[in-house]
């Protein structure tokens, strides 16, 4: 099991454990372990539990322990406020040398807790745009290029010819991805309807749950999003009012009749695969896409029930992104 803590135990660090965790090496930029399993900080900046992007990471960590055994030890920080994100990174660089920030919310604070721990690797998984340094990795689950999948396929399952999109803090990622996902249902029907909106907020139910039915009452009969907790809010309004949702993150068809297909970010996938490359000596520092080109453990798109036509019209497009035919906006 890995040593896991939450964002109230955090807080209760004190300038005593830091300094037993990290010693003369959190000054010195050098994280401290004995020989033994390899020390991993893991930072989960939201709920494990919001079935998108923060399970699949928390997942890939937990997946990562369990292939990889006693070559690791992990230990992991969950729900993280952007406030106390810098501390957390540095409380986990002072005690192991590779920090695993699951989620764009670390990128900014990473970047700069990096340049104090130069000995420690850090991989942010999702985020991109700051210049390279040594040991710092932002990888990349390019979800504008899968969301234009996800917008082919809603076009082809709407009966409504309106769709929507619900995203949460406006990125350039989520923003991205609601363009794509508008380019790709316009690719199929020109005159689709759509409607996308940012709430400003990844976890709120509320907010999500008022944009969809916003958009329902335009027509929308299939939705798209990039949420976290805020997909309850989604998955409230579509059950109600009997319309149907393209989940993201992991495939759970067969787990709730909303859901008429999910695309794959591998967020997990980027999570375990990082610690591997680390501990196979091959990390790398600067910007790492995953996406269709990774294979379907990276990037997939799948439909619920058996739909050939649409399916075989999902397999060309993705085909046809990896072959650079049509070409996404960046991530």
């Amino acid at each position: 099991m890995p040593i896991e803590t939450n964002r109230r135990k955090f807080l209760g660090l004190t300038a005593t454990s830091l300094a037993a965790a990290g010693g003369l090496a959190t000054m010195l930029g050098r994280p401290a372990h004995a020989t033994g399993p390899v020390p991993i900080g893991v930072i989960i900046p939201g709920s494990i539990s919001d079935r998108g992007w923060m399970e699949s990471g928390y997942n890939g960590m937990r997946a990562a322990e369990a292939e990889l055994g006693d070559k690791i030890k992990i230990t992991s920080i969950e729900n993280v406020a952007m406030a106390d994100m810098e501390q957390a990174l540095t409380a986990l660089a002072a005690a192991n040398p590779l920090v695993v920030g699951a989620g764009g919310q670390c990128e900014a604070a990473g970047y700069i807790v990096a340049k104090h721990f130069p000995n420690v690797k850090f991989s942010i998984i999702g985020g991109g745009g700051q210049p390279p340094i040594p040991n710092y990795v932002v990888t990349d689950g390019r979800q504008a290029q899968i969301a234009y999948v996800a917008g082919v396929a809603a076009a082809m399952l709407s009966k409504t010819g309106v769709i929507s999109f619900v995203g949460g803090i406006e990125l350039p990622p989520i923003v991205n991805a609601s363009i794509e996902f508008g380019k790709g249902a316009k690719s199929v029907n020109p005159d689709i309807k759509y409607f996308p909106t940012l709430t400003g907020d990844f976890d709120d139910v509320a907010k999500a749950k008022e944009a969809t039915l916003a958009a329902i009452s335009q027509g929308a009969d299939i939705h798209y999003h990039i949420l976290n907790l805020g997909l309850r809010g989604l998955e409230q309004a579509a059950r109600e009012k009997g319309t149907h949702i393209i989940g993201s993150y992991t495939d759970r068809c067969g787990a709730d009749p909303v859901y008429a297909a999910f695309s794959v970010t591998g967020t997990g996938y980027m999570v375990k695969d990082q610690i591997k490359q680390f501990l196979a000596n091959s990390w790398k520092p600067g910007f790492l896409p995953y996406g269709l080109e990774a294979g379907p453990d990276a990037s997939n798109f799948v439909i619920c029930q058996v739909a050939p036509e649409i399916t075989a019209k999902i397999d060309q497009v993705k085909r046809d992104i990896v072959s650079g035919k049509i070409v996404t906006l960046p991530s």
